[in-house]
């Protein structure tokens, strides 16, 4: 401001002279503040700090532990692991006299819809299965309308004997990694047939009924 006389000597500002809260961020150039200006006991809560960290990132101090980095996390399952799984149980003798594969409206059935093309499903069966005399049951396990075991034999089987008098009976059992390649809902079931008389899914002899179970998983490719 204009002055009379003598020009004053220029004296340094100090805080004494800056009135408390009048400085405000607009007065501070930008990327001026540097590490060095920061009191180590601050004490600045992580919730006052952003970044351009990705969606599968943290934020941490880094391996030096004299400042904080964005870090990457792993996200989902690795090769290998379990994703999902689905199972089913039945415990009503379900027979049969069909020479072809048939359900015999058995409910050893899951639905599992796979969430990568690449993923392989691992199918797990077992349950009892038992013939009349002079006969053989035969099982298997249908991804949809495909047999995933052999077109005849399936996944094995079960034989009285040929004496004409015996029955008989066994387990049903199957470890099977199928690779479906595809990203809808899938259905696994039990098929069996029998090879001259009645064939029983979920039985021991004597008319005892069992409980039999299939199980899926969904393995990461």
């Amino acid at each position: 401001m204009p002055f009379i006389g003598n020009k004053p000597s220029a004296v340094p500002l100090t805080s004494a002279d800056i009135a408390d809260g009048i400085i405000t961020s607009a007065k501070i150039v930008d990327g001026t503040i540097v590490n060095a200006d920061i009191n180590a006991s601050s004490a600045i809560a992580i919730s006052k700090i952003s970044g351009t960290g990705t969606s599968n990132q943290v934020l941490r101090m880094n391996t030096g532990a004299t400042a904080l980095e964005f870090a990457t996390i792993s996200t989902g399952a690795a090769a290998g692991q379990v994703i999902q799984v689905v199972t089913a149980t039945d415990s009503t003798r379900r027979s049969t006299t069909s020479t072809s594969f048939v359900t015999a409206s058995n409910t050893l059935s899951v639905s599992i819809t796979p969430s990568s093309a690449s993923n392989k499903i691992l199918v797990l069966l077992t349950t009892a299965v038992c013939v009349t005399n002079d006969n053989q049951c035969t099982f298997t396990i249908y991804r949809d309308a495909t047999n995933l075991g052999l077109s005849s034999g399936g996944f094995g089987g079960v034989d009285s004997g040929a004496d004409g008098l015996s029955d008989g009976s066994g387990i049903a059992s199957v470890s099977y990694l199928d690779s479906p390649a595809t990203t809808s809902s899938i259905t696994y079931q039990v098929y069996f047939k029998t090879d001259r008389s009645t064939s029983i899914l979920n039985s021991v002899l004597a008319g005892i009924a069992s409980l039999g179970s299939i199980t899926v998983m969904e393995i990461k490719g």
